[in-house]
């Protein structure tokens, strides 16, 4: 009963913070409203609230677990945000798109984002496992889920509900995954329906936070065997990026 506490109270506590900044960011509008507009694939305007919200609430939640946790998520935010803004309009997606870009010399907001996020994957891996490969596997399963959360948000709750549906195993276990699952789920659902509704989006700045979320999680709660098959699962989804982001995309979640 007492881990159901833990667990009931990390999600409440992420979910509450998380709207919270929703609430507060919708008031203050930092710089003015137009810049936290954007068009969504259907031409609607959308906030863009909701990424900046669901990363205060994954980090805290998370950093009362694992500060090592809560550091990962933090920078994977902060990395989505980066090109959230520098990258705005840049049709480019995926890592062969911006890696080709950097053979070529040129340094995208992608290509940034994606070195931070990995070095924040590895350095979180270092310190929530022991064993040299584990620290590399554990590195490669944070920032992959990271990417694959971003892949997939493509469509109005797409990003959130796979993030729910992803937590959903860790919640029934006990310790810090169960705790981190149910921080990951408290952020998802508390933006789900602004989300869904298609009042507002993640944007990279949430997707990559939430995903970090998600792939600490799983580190937390896997040895070796589990380790090998999700960084396995995480990078056959980026080499298949275009076909992950597809299948999103088909998924009907209430006509959108």
């Amino acid at each position: 009963m007492i881990v159901l506490r833990g667990r009931g109270a990390a999600c409440a506590l992420a979910a509450g913070v998380t709207r919270a900044g929703l609430a507060a960011l919708r008031k203050v509008a930092p710089g003015g409203r137009e810049r936290w507009e954007r068009k969504n694939f259907a031409g609607r305007t959308v906030e863009l609230y909701a990424g900046p919200a669901a990363v205060v609430g994954a980090v805290l939640g998370a950093a009362r677990v694992r500060p090592a946790v809560g550091g990962a998520v933090l920078v994977a935010g902060l990395c989505g945000a980066y090109d959230d803004v520098v990258g705005a309009g840049d049709p480019r997606r995926g890592f062969r798109a911006h890696l080709g870009a950097l053979r070529e010399g040129e340094v995208t907001s992608g290509a940034v984002k994606l070195a931070g996020i990995s070095a924040a994957g590895l350095a979180a891996g270092a310190l929530l496992k022991e064993r040299p490969l584990d620290k590399l596997l554990a590195g490669v399963v944070i920032a992959g889920s990271a990417h694959f959360v971003n892949l997939v948000d493509v469509r109005p709750g797409r990003a959130a509900g796979a993030v729910l549906a992803a937590a959903a195993p860790g919640l029934v276990r006990a310790g810090a995954v169960g705790e981190l699952s149910a921080v990951a789920a408290g952020v998802a659902g508390a933006v789900l329906p602004d989300d869904l509704g298609g009042r507002a989006m993640l944007g990279d700045t949430g997707a990559h936070a939430l995903g970090a979320l998600l792939g600490a999680a799983v580190v937390v709660g896997n040895r070796r065997a589990g380790l090998v098959a999700h960084a396995a699962a995480v990078v056959a989804a980026a080499a298949c990026g275009e076909r992950v982001s597809e299948v999103a995309r088909s998924l009907t979640l209430r006509g959108v």
